[in-house]
């Protein structure tokens, strides 16, 4: 068959309960009996082990559809759903993944995003956002100018566990931003299938042409280590991987590359021939919405800035101003009326904090009607808490850089102000790029 795998699995009929036709089964509101008692189970053993709450007429910790990406990653087994679950969430505390997000530089952020995969600004035909990666442009030089940049520079006011380098944790804000702007963005768009489904995948295209064996070596150890932390601490944010360019020395590379992602993982990797590129890539994806140099429509090259489908925009109100989305990391936040989510960019600007309103666009779960006593009270406590925090982020952007405010200090002035409580949680990851 035309794009198959390079190396088929086996099957995980016997484990998955039935989810091996893909998205959107094994996704929420497409749950088997027993992939929905699986996420009751798991909701429960979260809840004993104190990483879970949902109160009665409180929103959860976490959404159903954060826990199922775990579980599918580990085949519906609770308890190794729970491990890396755990591990995940130990992992991003001890690395303030919420405060590097908020407060990386932009600039830094950009240089990052400009060696990995990009967002075209275009959806497959199940509305997956489609990300591009051309991987000749990681050349030896390229990649260590960045690394000694990156290690030499702390590029946001979190504060690190010590053992995950300053390089990597600046790739896994492009993680957030996959998980915080794009897949709720797609989410909310209802010209697809499955409306009721949240987007929490990808769709990418990996272009391996014009790299040489030598220069696969060269990265070998970056992309493994990168691949490594995101299969683990973004599980089940990939779906479809479509290799492009593949030299003929390949399958030593393929060699390398599946003994760093799961077996599930490994089934999403299609290595596509030149001829067998734009037929497969059209089964996914509409030909306006892949690249010319592809053999579709649309005016993309690898480090353009995304070229947003027009069905997006018309579903956008854009304010102050604003007619695209912003450089740098963004996030959506529900509106307090929890019918439309509103973007705000984040991140340090020329040592500045930044929080800006940029659009809105209809929320896909509008909020069920409260009481207007509670939602005032919401309001005043929240508008409060903001002020207080953006105080707090002032001192904290002045702070020496020889001196890093505490975890404690950070977490409560810079977190508090980027995400309000009522969604802190729900934004959190699902994910990157392999």
């Amino acid at each position: 068959m035309a794009g198959s795998p390079v190396e088929q699995v086996p099957s995980a009929t016997a484990t998955t309960g039935g989810d091996e036709f893909g998205y959107p089964h094994g996704h929420f509101g497409h749950l088997t009996a027993e992939q929905e008692k699986a996420l009751q189970d798991f909701k429960i053993f979260l809840g004993e082990k104190g990483l879970y709450t949902h109160a009665p007429g409180e929103k959860p910790s976490h959404e159903d559809w954060t826990l199922l990406r775990f579980l599918r990653a580990r085949r519906w087994i609770v308890e190794d759903a729970y491990k890396q679950f755990k591990d995940t969430e130990d992992w991003r505390k001890a690395n303030q993944l919420e405060v590097l997000y908020d407060t990386i530089d932009v600039e830094a952020y950009e240089e990052t995003r400009s060696l990995y995969p990009q967002w075209t600004g275009r959806r497959d035909r199940r509305g997956i956002p489609i990300y591009l990666f051309q991987i000749r442009h990681l050349d030896s030089k390229t990649v260590a100018n960045y690394e000694k940049k990156a290690e030499s520079t702390s590029a946001s006011l979190a504060k690190t566990d010590g053992s995950t380098p300053e390089k990597l944790l600046r790739l896994f804000a492009l993680y957030e931003n996959l998980t915080r702007f794009a897949q709720p963005l797609c989410s909310a768009m209802k010209d697809r299938d499955n409306a009721e489904t949240p987007i929490t995948l990808s769709t990418n295209i990996v272009d391996v042409s014009q790299v040489s064996l030598r220069m696969f070596w060269n990265l070998k150890s970056h992309m493994q280590a990168a691949s490594t932390l995101a299969t683990a601490h973004y599980p089940e944010t990939l779906d479809r991987i479509f290799i492009i360019g593949a030299p003929y020395f390949f399958s030593t590379v393929w060699g390398w590359i599946k003994r760093w992602f799961d077996p599930i993982t490994v089934s999403k990797i299609f290595i596509l021939s030149a001829a067998e590129v734009k037929t497969e890539l059209e089964r996914f994806m509409e030909p306006r919405n892949i690249p010319k140099a592809y053999g579709g429509e649309l005016e993309f090259e690898f480090f353009d800035r995304p070229n947003v489908d027009p069905r997006i925009k018309e579903a956008i109100t854009w304010v102050k101003g604003h007619t695209d989305f912003p450089r740098g990391p963004a996030y959506w936040v529900p509106s307090e009326d929890g019918n439309t989510l509103e973007l705000y960019a984040v991140g340090r600007q020329d040592g500045k904090q930044r929080r800006e309103k940029i659009c809105s666009i209809p929320s896909p779960f509008p909020k069920v009607e409260e009481p207007a006593a509670a939602v005032a009270g919401v309001k005043e406590e929240q508008e409060a808490k903001i002020e207080a925090s953006m105080e707090g982020v002032k001192a904290l952007s002045v702070s020496s850089s020889n001196d890093k405010p505490s975890t404690a200090e950070i977490s409560e002035k810079v977190a508090a102000v980027a995400v309000p409580d009522a969604v802190a949680e729900e934004q959190k990851p699902a994910a990157v790029k392999a």
